[in-house]
């Protein structure tokens, strides 16, 4: 999605107009709450901290959705604010929404601004396979090891072509947060090849994702198919932060 260079958030940063920027620095979005990376509006004050997603400030200066495959029927309106009572909760990652969203006009579906731009379909390198963003799933989640979440929204998920590998946007958003909040996203904690392990760890729990000598060619195809799916699953939830995606899942062969 193509940013502007320049947004006023007129309601919410009144004082100065936000820059368009790309930064490796991990941030909570002043507008919809959740954590970023990547392109994000910033004050050029450098005393202030107001930070948005670039999705957040496009739905603000817009106020209309990219188009959305799964909720076809319904005409969405971005609010910074949910107009309604009670708890919003959104479709897509089956997270609470705290901030800005888009909603339906019928009330009945919400979407993070991050979340309804979430890329449908990915393609694995060196290969024809796809991840897709998918409704429903026979699979497994490589972090809850549930094929569906517990609650009233499901959410969607990232599932691989061939139906193996699968992760919850929810399951996915809150691994993404917990390696944050244990520092596992700084690049210089990432320089210690065991906080890899532990950060690549703590996404796929169940999983093997060390390779080292000994292991069959099976096994090692195994590992690199998983961590390249990790790679690609965490981008496209982080925003694509290139210099902390490829120092997290460059892993020693040893």
């Amino acid at each position: 999605m193509a940013g502007l260079l320049e947004i006023h958030d007129k309601d919410g940063h009144p004082e100065h107009k936000l820059q368009l920027e790309r930064s490796e620095v991990p941030f909570i979005c002043g507008g919809c709450k959740e954590l970023g990376f990547g392109l994000r509006y910033q004050c050029p004050n450098k005393n202030c901290n107001y930070i948005l997603h670039d999705e957040c400030g496009f739905g603000l200066q817009y106020r209309r959705p990219p188009t959305q495959k799964f909720f076809k029927k319904c005409d969405f309106q971005f609010h910074q604010q949910n107009p309604l009572l009670g708890t919003r909760i959104c479709n897509i990652c089956a997270l609470d929404i705290q901030g800005f969203l888009y909603q339906c006009s019928h009330g009945d579906i919400d979407l993070h601004p991050h979340c309804a731009n979430l890329s449908l379909t990915i393609t694995l390198s060196d290969s024809n396979e796809l991840i897709e963003l998918r409704e429903n799933t026979k699979s497994r989640c490589l972090k809850c090891q549930r094929k569906e979440r517990a609650g009233k929204v499901q959410g969607l998920s990232y599932v691989s072509s061939d139906g193996k590998l699968c992760y919850h946007v929810a399951c996915l958003k809150e691994a993404c947060l917990d390696n944050w909040k244990m520092g596992y996203f700084q690049l210089d904690v990432l320089a210690n090849e065991e906080n890899k392990i532990l950060a690549l760890q703590n996404l796929a729990p169940n999983q093997v994702v060390r390779p080292s000598e000994g292991q069959s060619s099976n096994a090692m195809k195994g590992i690199k198919l998983l961590i390249t799916f990790l790679k690609l699953v965490v981008s496209a939830i982080l925003g694509e932060p290139f210099t902390l995606v490829s120092t997290l899942f460059q892993i020693s062969q040893n």
